[in-house]
């Protein structure tokens, strides 16, 4: 599938980019590691020399009125980086687009909204196995549905709900973060080994029954202060992780399996949390089976606010010194035949995931299984000598 068809500048761009900040980091043949950059004008600026990692970015008190100030190197026009990022299409000689992100921890929030709650308890109840999730779904939606969208988890209604579902032998685990106090927040992957914009991104051979994620993506500072957004692809095996909810990690964090891009949109006068509250969320999935799914989620249906999660991943309780990067959440339904009535959406190899929203871009990957994806060898060992080496630290 040729990328260049399917996608292009005014696509991966914020419809109102001129008026935001925007920060990301590229791959610099010509010094063999990352550089943090801002775009501007649609060309793409190095600003390594002030903000050596987009951490240090980050940690400062007006990140965007910071970068404002910078000159910066120029790098490459934004096309151009963005024609060099498919692996299959780069030459290795030029620039190309990463994950805008680096040291940061990489957290996610886990059934945030009430549909994917429903999806979660589905999961459970058929062990991963798609061929149950009809009929239990219409079990549940006909118990619970409606009454899951308007409770707001921790409260006296939702405990009232969580004896009667007790008593109807409906009681979950994923009920209990979805309604409950404490919400669901995991390591979704490590820090340095998201993909980026353009990349393949990866599913785990053994899944039969998986699905992209999309989100919305808070970067978070050491001090617990929200500084920006991006898009986010929570890749997620299905049938691995119902099968057993201690198999989280294997069905969350395999390689390549976590995207973020195109890049961080930093919090200024044009884009706050407020915009993130109200933000919609579009994902395409496009096959190389004509397949085609169209979906929308949005932030106003969540069931925590943004800032709550924040305060529940990072305080008194637990540091990050390096800052982290939170993924809210999904509504998104993976309920659309592909093949078998009945069995759902799961990926084929070459599916191409398009996340889009006005304020924050476009994410774009291709799916491949994950031990096809470029492997991930340049960890934060590499990039503290890197950064020596260039006498940014």
């Amino acid at each position: 599938m040729n990328w260049q068809n399917k996608i292009d500048q005014s696509d991966v761009l914020p419809t109102d980019w001129p008026d935001g900040c925007l920060v990301g980091r590229v791959w610099r043949p010509d010094i063999r590691g990352p550089s943090v950059v801002t775009v501007r004008e649609a060309a793409v600026l190095d600003i390594s020399q002030t903000f050596p990692t987009i951490r240090d970015l980050c940690e400062a008190q007006k990140p965007a009125a910071s970068v404002a100030a910078i000159c910066g190197e120029p790098v490459g026009s934004l096309d151009e980086l963005l024609e060099n990022s498919p692996p299959d299409q780069r030459n290795p000689r030029k620039a190309w687009l990463l994950a805008p992100i680096d040291l940061q921890a990489i957290k996610a929030a886990g059934v945030t909204f009430a549909v994917s709650l429903l999806e979660r308890v589905i999961e459970e109840q058929a062990r991963g196995n798609p061929q149950e999730s009809s009929s239990i779904r219409n079990e549940i939606v006909s118990s619970i549905g409606e009454t899951l969208e308007r409770l707001k988890p921790g409260s006296q209604q939702a405990f009232a709900l969580k004896e009667l579902l007790i008593r109807k032998g409906l009681w979950s685990q994923y009920l209990e973060v979805g309604i409950g106090p404490d919400a669901e927040l995991f390591t979704k992957a490590q820090p340095m080994s998201a993909v980026g914009h353009g990349h393949d991104a990866g599913f785990h051979p053994m899944s039969s029954w998986n699905n992209p994620e999309p989100e919305v993506v808070l970067v978070v500072s050491s001090t617990g202060e929200t500084k920006g957004a991006s898009l986010g692809n929570d890749v997620n095996l299905r049938d691995i992780e119902g099968r057993s909810a201690l198999l989280l990690g294997k069905a969350k964090d395999n390689n390549a399996s976590c995207a973020i891009g195109p890049f961080i949109r930093l919090f200024d006068a044009s884009f706050s949390m407020d915009d993130v509250r109200q933000m919609e969320v579009h994902l395409t999935i496009e096959g190389e089976d004509d397949f085609q799914l169209h979906a929308v989620s949005s932030l106003g249906q969540i069931s925590r606010d943004p800032s709550d999660l924040v305060a529940q991943m990072i305080g008194p309780h637990h540091q990050y010194p390096d800052g982290a990067v939170l993924f809210l959440g999904t509504m998104f339904a993976p309920v659309k035949d592909r093949d078998v009535p009945g069995m759902g959406f799961s990926h084929k190899i070459g599916d191409l995931v398009k996340i889009k929203s006005d304020k924050l871009g476009t994410l774009c990957n291709r799916m491949r299984h994950a031990q096809d994806c470029e492997p991930w060898t340049f960890g934060v060992a590499q990039l503290m000598r890197n950064l020596s080496k260039r006498r940014l630290i």
